[in-house]
């Protein structure tokens, strides 16, 4: 016992501390990632009429949304590449590269001419640089959630997992913020002319900070970690087949995230365009959501620490299953500020909660010398066919069912999937689990 708990104090002083600045230098891409994604949903509508003029309202809603899944169809080859590079060299080169793709495209896409102005070259350059960012996307979860969790110490790991989590809801509230003041500031002629691109514009400005951010980041590949007793990977399996129970447990968590994900932050549009409120009462809505959801994901890692992995995701995702219908019953019924910002809210409060345990579980779970690639991969698989497509089933699912319940039915159904993954998921936390204290080899 005392040799182990010596093991266990030696792992511990061999970890490089996880400042504060540690923190924001491997989440800034995650930040930025979901503000350029959340913005162009945000102004889903004005990059239609800028790329895509139609017939119709609804055509050119659609061409736009396409437009933005278009960005999930590379992600999965991005993971693979810069996953694996990750796993190989290291999770400091890789979220370089990626930070730096990623910048580029969304500069790119901002200052793309108009149909008007350039014909159909528009439209094309913007799906290729669409295409271009979701591939560096796809590369940047995995090594930088792999990297907070191997920069932490153990009792401390699922409050540094959870700020990533955390990180896409600053964004996603900062992306929201945006919307709401160049909506408060612009006319909507200028806002569909112009407005979008400096909300584009200004994300980008994190660039060379980002850059600089990571470059000065301590590596964590190749020291030791203490690990909980999980199954581990059978001998002559490979990577994927002796992991198989946790890459498809985690590829229906996080499809259940991403759909819920992305859901909520189309309720900007949502309310716009189907409840018909006022455009500052949209994007307040989001903000109010995310910004909640900001509080939900600490509070998920603070408990994950204390209470373990399994319960602090298995009873909040209940609780979240309970509270969508009514919640979008009250906002459909009344269409007041109240419902929208409140409910939405509350709901998005509870159910940040158990995903930052489930990032660190899964996280947890993953051998060092595959966490990378298998962690994108699995997280750019999920979103390419769930977050890509979530925005258009439920603009689709409105318009044929006439219905402006139909983003609860998917969320309801999302919710329930993830519930059931979360229920058979395995406790991963070293010091609940009491393992026994072993050093990885080096790779």
């Amino acid at each position: 016992m005392a040799e182990q708990l010596s093991e266990t104090a030696k792992i511990e002083r061999e970890a490089p501390a996880l400042t504060g600045r540690a923190i924001l230098g491997a989440t800034i891409g995650n930040m930025l990632e979901f503000y350029d994604f959340i913005t162009y949903s945000f102004f889903a509508i004005q990059i239609g009429h800028t790329f895509f003029p139609a017939q119709s309202q609804f055509n050119s809603l659609m061409l736009s949304l396409a437009t933005f899944g278009a960005g999930f169809i590379t992600r999965p080859i991005g993971a693979l590449v810069i996953g694996a590079y990750s796993d190989r060299v290291g999770r400091r080169p890789a979220m370089m590269l990626s930070f730096a793709m990623m910048g580029s495209a969304i500069v790119a896409l901002a200052l793309i001419p108009s149909y008007d102005a350039i014909g159909v070259a528009a439209p094309v350059l913007a799906i290729v640089a669409r295409l271009a960012q979701g591939f560096s996307l796809g590369g940047e979860v995995g090594p930088t959630t792999a990297y907070l969790m191997e920069a932490a110490a153990a009792d401390k790991r699922g409050i540094a997992v959870a700020w990533q989590p955390a990180s896409q809801q600053i964004a996603a509230t900062a992306g929201s913020l945006m919307g709401l003041a160049l909506s408060a500031l612009l006319s909507s002629e200028a806002l569909e002319s112009y407005g979008w691109r400096i909300a584009f514009l200004f994300g980008a400005l994190t660039l060379p900070f980002g850059l600089w951010m990571r470059s000065n980041l301590p590596e964590t590949l190749h020291r030791r970690e203490e690990m909980a007793s999980v199954a581990p990977s059978a001998k002559g399996r490979g990577p994927v087949r002796g992991n198989a129970r946790i890459v498809i447990l985690g590829l229906l968590i996080l499809a259940s995230g991403t759909i819920i994900t992305y859901v909520t932050q189309y309720m900007t549009t949502y309310a716009e365009n189907t409840l018909r409120v006022s455009t500052n009462v949209a994007f307040a809505t989001t903000a109010v959501s995310n910004g909640a959801g900001i509080v939900g994901a600490l509070c998920g890692g603070w408990l994950a620490d204390r209470a373990g992995r399994w319960p602090v995701m298995v009873w909040p995702q209940f609780l979240a299953l309970l509270m969508t219908y009514p919640v979008f019953l009250w906002i459909v019924a009344t269409h007041s500020a109240w419902a929208l910002l409140g409910g939405l809210g509350v709901l998005t409060l509870v159910g940040s909660i158990p995903y930052s345990a489930f990032y660190v579980a899964f996280t947890e779970s993953l051998p060092k010398n595959i966490r990378g690639r298998a962690g994108a991969t699995i997280y750019a698989v999920a979103i390419a066919a769930f977050g890509g497509t979530a925005q258009l089933i439920v603009t689709w699912l409105i318009h044929a069912t006439g219905s402006a319940l139909a983003p609860a039915w998917y969320m309801l159904f999302a919710t329930a999937v993830g519930l059931v993954a979360m229920t058979v998921m395995r406790e991963s936390a070293p010091v609940l689990t009491k393992p026994q204290c072993r050093s990885e080899p080096e790779s």
